[in-house]
């Protein structure tokens, strides 16, 4: 049989129906479909594409049971290295990763192992009825600050070794920002929630509504019995332009705008909780949590919605299947654009007057590309007498985001870099000794496959450590 030079394609809703809902976009494969995509893997001796793997999943490995019709035990080859395969599955990006290193791709498009892996973790999910079983305990016991990608992989890969592992969460709702970041449609709560139930049936204990920092110190965690500790906190805290009108009302930071949606469940049917509907919506910013907030606004019925970005489309950040999901949404891309100030509305005879200080526009520059900076990437440069207004009720900040400084300033002796990041050695060890970091809190935001890799190296570390100690 001649080989597919193409991946086969995702299925998804169509764009003016799922424009307007929050079911999940990309319908994934079914068992003809995956078992297709697998066979066009190469089988490679030195497996390229497992070192493109933060987690270094067993690619060609589990690609070979799917291809011979054996989905379960694909799923149990990618639990030996991954926590979480059906988050993985949606939200990894494997073009830049795994995908890239695929020697298939050197010559075809590389074989769709994001969408295969999502497919052996929704048919293990679906079919299979017996629950993790928890290993016999070690003795040890280890704390992890944070239920996001990082806390978790960490959580459950000491969980498989026997540790006792406790994972505080200061939210109500285990998961970080796979539960209170990314839109429904690309990763439903029911995934999230599936995949920290199978951490619980391995023994991980989940304590909700626990700020450490204000609740609990790190050393009173100590105190309490824990002889390890990982701070997988991630980046909470919002990136500002400080420019004019940023404190009107209509002005969000993404983190704010998705976490209202997702924790206040505007993604129902009939939401009882939503936080905007109609008008017109700015998003500044390129990245996928753009994407992400610009296209939660279009479902919560805004009118026309733009991105506002001030480099070109060859520099957005963004997935490209995420750009073109948006565009096929009718968003609109304002690129080489900057914004210079927010406007609201006035109303100096009364100051008491509601509406005061709204958001009624945004005022722009346009760009042009110059000289590369530090990253490589061409600097953009404002063109002169080129500002122009537009019309906005609401402007949504995407424009990255910093470790919350809480955990830092209530823990003696961590040392953190000038972004606020907690600095750490090669193998996740703070200054601190017996207390780990990972993943956004110690990089700042990135994604939630380094983030999970960065959990599943302190696992490591941790385990080494406790078991020299003992």
């Amino acid at each position: 049989m001649a080989l597919d030079p193409k991946k086969h394609e995702m299925p998804t809703q169509e764009p003016q129906v799922r424009a307007h809902n929050f079911n999940e976009v990309a319908l994934g494969y079914d068992e003809a479909t995956a078992i297709a995509e697998a066979s066009r893997c190469l089988s490679c001796k030195n497996q390229p594409c497992v070192s493109g793997c933060p987690v270094n999943i067993h690619i060609p490995d589990f690609l070979k049971q799917v291809k011979e019709g054996n989905f379960e035990e694909a799923y149990q080859i990618i639990s030996q290295t991954s926590s979480l395969p059906a988050v993985c599955g949606r939200v990894c990006p494997q073009e830049s990763q795994c995908e890239c290193k695929c020697t298939l791709g050197i010559k075809f498009e590389p074989v769709g192992i994001g969408r295969v892996e999502r497919f052996v973790a929704d048919y293990h999910n679906t079919h299979n009825t017996t629950p993790a079983k928890a290993p016999e305990s070690n003795g040890h016991k280890v704390a992890v600050i944070g239920s996001g990608p990082s806390g978790l992989t960490c959580a459950g890969d000491l969980a498989k070794k026997g540790y006792k592992v406790t994972v505080f969460e200061a939210l109500h709702q285990a998961g970080g920002v796979l539960v209170y970041g990314i839109p429904e449609f690309r990763l439903p709560k029911s995934i999230v929630a599936k995949e920290v139930e199978t951490l619980k049936q391995l023994g991980v204990d989940v304590e909700t509504n626990i700020v450490i920092g204000k609740t609990l110190t790190v050393d009173e965690l100590f105190d309490m019995g824990y002889e390890a500790v990982f701070i997988g906190s991630g980046a909470g805290l919002p990136n500002f332009m400080n420019i004019p009108g940023e404190a009107l009302k209509g002005v969000y930071s993404a983190n704010e705008f998705l976490t209202r949606s997702n924790l206040m469940k505007s993604y129902l049917d009939d939401p009882t909780t939503p936080i905007m509907k109609g008008g017109n919506v700015a998003v500044v910013g390129g990245g996928n949590v753009a994407m992400d907030a610009a296209r939660t606004a279009l479902r919560l019925g805004a009118k026309k919605v733009s991105i506002v970005y001030r480099r070109s489309m060859e520099e957005l950040p963004a997935r490209k299947e995420e750009v073109e999901h948006a565009q096929e949404e009718g968003i609109e891309f304002l690129l080489l654009h900057n914004p210079v100030e927010i406007l609201g509305y006035q109303n100096p005879d009364d100051p008491r007057d509601p509406k005061n200080g709204f958001v009624t526009g945004m005022r722009c520059i346009k760009m042009e590309l110059g000289e590369p900076d530090e990253k490589g990437r061409r600097r953009p440069i404002p063109i002169e007498g080129s500002e122009f207004t537009i019309d906005v009720d609401c402007v949504i900040m995407a424009i990255g985001t910093s470790p919350n400084p809480l955990i830092k300033n209530t823990t003696e002796g961590l040392e953190v870099n000038k972004r606020g990041g907690i600095i750490v050695n090669e193998d996740g060890l703070t200054s601190r000794n017996g207390v780990y970091a990972g993943g956004d809190a110690v990089t700042g935001a990135a994604t939630v496959i380094s983030a999970m890799g960065a959990g599943k190296l302190a696992a490591k570390s941790i385990d080494e450590y406790l078991s020299n100690k003992a």
